[in-house]
């Protein structure tokens, strides 16, 4: 349950010290609350943190700021005998809580007494603190505040080289893009790593088929597209032809070997690839610290085998492979392959050695890995060997998967690289602002597209739980009304105007007498929730809380737009609807 956003007051007082909040009300305004409550309740204050919440905002009836929840403080006093009738108890506890300056309303719902505070002083505080904290607005919250700082490992997009950027890869690239972004803006020190799929047999594959089937100048001239034709010339020469396949083996072989002409022609592929990549990056908005990638392990995997062995828990089979086992009853029931039949290490081996070099090299708090859900297994027992070789940091290893997209088609069919789907999004927010009657001229249309599309299509993958599927459709991405992209980006484009039309400065000094609309209270009302809104996120690392919060703030602004205009008003009382506007 989240806390009450008016608790740095008390921190500040000393009244406890592990307060949680954004809202810096004075110290008689939280304690004036806070203490009627310990005080009928007979229960210290710091046991009421996480029994207070702000009230989610409503569209059907104004609703209160603040909420206790009953159940919670009554379970802490009465957990040895039985409890009695909770909207009882509830109704009781409210009936023994008074008015004063500060709160102006007392009332029950299911379970919870709610707390209506002082209007004019509600707008005053809300305000204070947005002029206060500007853009870190949330982010200063005593709610993290209190939370010590770590040393965060992000490891996200993870293409394959030698291959054109794959929408697939869209996914684990925003979704690792925003779990560094809100990790580091929280103040942990976040370290962003790309992790290329930049080894292993699909390699002797290409480089087989280059050999036979590549041409130099095409390959300068357009290098990933090349290498893409090839892989896929020789994957169908490969299903005819068995000594394809024995070649991709033998270019394998020698890569692991160092040969220096196979590995030549290896890191010729990967600087193409990496020179592709960050171009696209770049149109995302995102960086990476560090480009790295299964061939910085391939000779520590072996250390991880000499390892494995070691301690025993290198068994070999049948087939001449090597394995780890997993099963409870040790009957092999269920293991991990770490080693072919030929010697040559495999995905999971590199992960390994992987995982024990960074913790060594950064020393890091956590680690985070973004992929598909189709990688769940693979990393649940990634983290059970290396529990079992006695690295205990692996518990603070975690696995953030993520569903698949469904139906995304350019106008040309099937959708195969997110080049494609980058532009396809451009293109079409072009035609709709072309044809849209409130469009204005703008002086770079084409940059103003760029934005808005790769903001719709980020919003709607945003919406939902990261872990379900979902079925992609351009014509509800780029809806212009509606919870999408689009809309928030009309809004913040809105509200911008306003604010550089009839906003005078940066004065703080605002007449909040203005502010008692209920338009306006309920907008400074869900200004309240958004520490907790950040607070969730960061827990369970699931943008749709914030997305969610900023479509309904959005919503709120528009209805502001039209109940409370600027236009037309006194200049007073346009100022402070401009300061709540925006």
């Amino acid at each position: 349950m989240a806390a009450c956003p008016f608790r740095r007051s008390i921190a500040s007082q000393g009244v406890w010290s592990q307060g949680h909040g954004d809202m810096d009300f004075s110290p008689w305004l939280a304690q004036s609350v806070f203490r009627l409550l310990s005080r009928v309740l007979n229960l210290p204050p710091e046991n009421l943190i996480k029994s207070i919440s702000a009230v989610p905002v409503s569209k059907k009836r104004p609703v209160a700021d603040f909420q206790l929840f009953v159940g919670s403080v009554i379970e802490d006093k009465s957990s040895d005998r039985s409890k009695p009738d909770l909207q009882l108890q509830t109704q009781r506890l409210a009936e023994k809580l008074k008015c004063d300056t500060v709160v102006s309303e007392i009332s029950t719902g299911p379970g919870t007494v709610n707390f209506t505070i002082n209007r004019e002083l509600l707008a005053k505080t809300v305000l204070q603190q947005v002029f206060k904290d500007g853009s870190e607005y949330g982010i200063k919250s005593e709610l993290f505040s209190v939370l010590p700082r770590r040393k965060i490992v992000v490891e996200f997009s993870s293409p394959n080289i030698a291959k054109k950027f794959h929408v697939g890869h869209l996914r684990s690239t925003i979704i690792g893009n925003f779990v560094a972004n809100l990790k580091e803006a929280l103040g942990h020190q976040v370290t962003r790593i790309n992790y290329l799929g930049d080894w292993g047999m699909q390699f002797g594959l290409l480089g087989a088929g280059f050999q036979q089937f590549g041409n130099e100048e095409e390959l300068h001239s357009n290098p990933l597209q090349h290498l893409f034709e090839v892989y896929v010339q020789v994957n169908k020469a490969a299903e005819e032809d068995e000594n394809i396949k024995k070649l991709a083996q033998d270019f394998f072989r020698k890569l692991e070997a160092r040969d220096q002409q196979t590995l030549s022609m290896w890191q010729h592929f990967r600087d193409f690839s990496i020179e592709e990549y960050v171009r696209i990056y770049k149109r995302l908005g995102v960086h990476f610290d560090e480009y790295s990638g299964e061939s910085f392990y391939q000779e520590k995997s072996q250390e991880v085998l000499k390892m494995l062995d070691t301690k025993g828990l290198l068994q070999k089979t049948i087939k001449g492979t090597r394995v780890v086992d997993l099963s409870e009853k040790r009957d092999l029931s269920l293991s991990s392959t770490v080693m072919r039949s030929d010697g040559t290490s495999l995905y999971i081996t590199r992960d390994l050695a992987a995982a024990i070099d960074r913790m060594q090299k950064y020393n890091c708090d956590t680690m985070i890995y973004v992929t598909d859900k189709s990688q769940n297994t693979h990393f649940e027992q990634l983290f059970q060997i290396l529990k079992l070789m006695g690295y205990q940091w692996a518990e603070r290893c975690q696995h953030v998967s993520f569903g698949l997209v469904q139906g995304m088609k350019t106008r040309k069919g099937e959708v195969v690289f997110l080049e494609d789907v980058l532009n396809e999004a451009r293109s079409r927010m072009l035609q709709n602002m072309a044809s849209a009657k409130t469009s204005k001229e703008l002086e770079n249309p084409l940059e103003t597209a760029e934005k808005i599309g790769l903001a719709a299509l980020i919003i709607q993958d945003f919406k939902g739980l990261l872990s379900s599927d979902y079925q992609f459709s351009w014509d509800r991405v780029l809806q212009s009304r509606g919870d999408t992209g689009v809309f928030l980006q009309y809004t913040h484009a809105r509200l911008h105007s306003l604010e550089q039309m009839y906003r005078n400065g940066q004065s703080t000094d605002i007449n909040t007498a203005c502010l008692q609309d209920p338009q306006a209270i309920s907008v400074l009302q869900h200004l309240l929730r958004y520490d907790e809104v950040l607070y969730k996120s960061s827990e369970d690392l699931q943008p749709k809380h914030i997305v969610s919060y900023l479509l309904t703030l959005s919503h709120l602004a528009a209805v502001a737009h039209k109940t409370l205009p600027v236009k037309g008003s006194a200049p007073e009382l346009a100022q402070v609807l401009c300061i709540i506007a925006v």
